[in-house]
């Protein structure tokens, strides 16, 4: 599930760098799987073969589709139909893009998975509990500041997202910002729980790997299921986020300038750009 964070976030770097990051994924995926697992001689050779497929594949079948993607909501902000509506419309069909990634390179990584090694799982699982605590000294860290300054800290992330996009916040859309960032839930313990749990039924899993005839299905189900790991609290918190951003959002596009308007529209054309670098 990491080696598919790395594959997809790379499609949304929007630098001069991009086409040689994305067409140099291989380099990327190495560089970053390094600290969780190291692949023998033939396993790497048939990774290698399976990573050209998969650029292969999003080149003919994904791209064109962020641009459809892109060029819609360039198309909405134009003529000023960027509602709270369209804006979860939007988060669900990128979630989307993400979700036929996962489906389609999964059945291959289970593959290699299943010719790992105990030195290799007991590594990798390693690793990810080492990412876990780091991540939980974070959240205790961050639950040891006042409420206040929670609230503070999470107002500036979220203006400077936008401000990447549109410029600087006119003070009307400061307050904008103030009033729906006090509306999120934190999910910070129940996200790292869902972590814990599917990792510890994929650990379960590669237990049985060298007799189970169904541990490639099985792995694969999980792989492509995981929000069945997420708890109601988890999902009821998240579905709210979700609709939080997707209004703050919105409301903030009907105060937009002119010239705040003009650098959205121009951000978007780079992204478009972009993808269309990617595919050449």
């Amino acid at each position: 599930m990491r080696l598919l964070l790395v594959l997809f976030s790379v499609i949304f770097l929007a630098s001069c760098s991009s086409k040689l990051a994305y067409n140099n994924l291989d380099w990327w995926v190495y560089w970053y799987m390094d600290d969780y697992i190291e692949l023998k001689d033939e396993q790497e050779e048939k990774f290698d073969d399976y990573l050209q497929n998969w650029l292969r594949w999003h080149k003919t079948s994904e791209l064109e589709r962020y641009k459809a993607h892109l060029s819609e909501i360039k198309s909405q902000i134009k003529n000023g139909r960027l509602d709270s509506g369209a804006v979860q419309g939007h988060l669900v069909q990128a979630r989307e893009h993400w979700e036929r990634v996962r489906d389609e390179i999964s059945p291959e990584l289970v593959s290699i998975a299943k010719t790992l090694d105990d030195e290799q799982v007991v590594s990798l699982f390693a690793a990810l509990e080492k990412d876990n605590k780091e991540e939980e000294e974070e959240r205790l860290e961050t639950l040891a500041k006042s409420e206040e300054k929670r609230l503070e800290e999470r107002i500036e992330r979220i203006e400077e997202t936008i401000s990447e996009r549109i410029g600087k916040l006119s003070d009307e859309q400061k307050q904008i910002v103030a009033t729906y960032a006090s509306q999120f839930i934190p999910t910070g313990e129940e996200w790292l729980n869902y972590r814990r749990d599917i990792q510890n039924a994929a650990r379960k899993l590669f237990v049985t790997r060298k007799f189970n005839k169904d541990f490639e299905t099985e792995l694969i189900a999980l792989m492509q299921n995981p929000d069945t790991f997420k708890s109601d609290i988890y999902k009821q918190s998240s579905e709210h986020n979700q609709a939080v951003t997707a209004t703050l959002i919105s409301e903030i596009f009907t105060t937009l300038s002119d010239k705040q308007r003009d650098t959205l529209l121009k951000n978007i054309d780079e992204l478009i750009e972009t993808v269309e670098n990617f595919k050449k």
